[in-house]
């Protein structure tokens, strides 16, 4: 029986979580803003303290995977803050929770991000997809993962690219009442400020070149749009993340067997028709993007999914993550088990 079911924030919850990643740009800034950090985590775990109560009414539950709100990450600070109280939501649920997936690897050389390629691992053995594929997320930020053995550490090897919906996001949140460019359609209707496109590049150039396997959304500014209208600056947004995207995946995958040409696409962003088409148009010819609800799995889950798979190896002591996709010295475990 499928349970999957998404549980929406309120706007106070919403807004809180926007204005204040957009407040925290550096480590002195969590210290800054520790009232609110502590206001906004105490109403974000009271959210799920209500949703874990909704979803037990009706299912055995013996164990929570929480992963909380990221508010920063920084591979060069070795820091990755994510807010959510574990100890506070095994009080409210009455139940074991495991949360703080990411601090185990960083205490062991790791970025602590991205967490999902062992789940993406599962994913391609369940489903009997052909190897080796290409899984490529497209979430705040978007990551790719390449798996050619369907079990072992060895067989995975993933990191993030650079934005993907991000930018656009921000600006459509920013300029309307709107939270996304639903089906890319603002983005259709524009037209690319080539001027401002360029500028772009040459801005994160630097930044998407450097030497690491993950990002946060602060590390993308999407202020050199400002100026142009909502419809062209989505478009501009739209085509700058897909030429990132899509130069990513010929540079990773255009010299490697052709049986990678397949990329299995998850995440938000592959509902956005527009940025889809602009990532192949980007991309080496012989490319073909295809949903992964394409092969029998929900997109919309993949996400919450890998953190319930996440809390079960937490719990068994299994690794999360590897060398080859966190920069860990060995395979670590993760998550932090709060018995109740």
């Amino acid at each position: 029986m499928n349970r999957d079911k998404y549980y929406e924030y309120d706007t106070d919850i919403y807004q809180d979580i926007h204005n204040l990643k957009e407040k925290i740009h550096d480590a002195k800034n969590l210290k800054n803003f520790k009232k609110e950090l502590n206001n906004l985590e105490r109403k974000i775990t009271l959210f799920h303290a209500k949703v874990v109560k909704e979803i037990q009414g009706s299912s055995r539950l013996d164990i929570v995977g929480f992963h909380g709100q990221t508010i920063y990450h920084n591979p060069k600070e070795r820091i990755s803050y994510q807010i959510g109280d574990g100890k506070l939501l095994s009080q409210l649920s009455k139940k074991n929770i495991i949360y703080n997936f990411r601090q185990n690897d960083i205490a062991n050389g790791g970025e602590g991000a991205p967490l999902a390629p062992i789940f993406h691992q599962l994913i391609t053995n369940q489903y009997k997809l052909t190897l080796p594929t290409c899984i490529l997320n497209i979430g705040g930020i978007s990551n790719i993962t390449l798996i050619k053995e369907v079990t072992g550490a060895h067989g995975i090897v993933s990191r993030d690219i650079g934005p993907g919906n991000c930018l656009i996001d921000s600006r459509v949140r920013k300029n309307s009442e709107n939270k996304f460019d639903r089906d890319g359609i603002l983005a259709s209707s524009g037209e690319r400020n080539d001027i401002i496109f360029e500028q772009a590049q040459d801005l994160f150039a630097n930044r998407l070149n450097q030497d690491s396997l993950s990002f946060d959304t602060n590390d993308f500014d999407v202020s050199f749009a400002r100026g142009l209208s909502l419809e062209d600056g989505a478009a501009t947004l739209t085509d700058f993340t897909a030429r990132v995207i899509g130069g990513a995946l010929s540079s990773l995958l255009s010299n490697t067997d052709n049986k990678f040409c397949r990329v299995i696409v998850c995440g938000g962003g592959r509902k956005n028709n527009f940025l889809i088409e602009q990532i192949k148009k980007n991309s080496f010819k012989k490319l073909i993007l295809q949903p992964i609800d394409d092969f029998g799995v929900d997109g919309d889950f993949v996400e919450s999914q890998a953190f319930a798979f996440l809390a079960i190896r937490s719990l068994l002591k299994l690794p999360i993550t590897f060398p080859k996709t966190t920069g860990c010295k060995k395979p670590c475990t993760g998550g932090e088990l709060i018995r109740y």
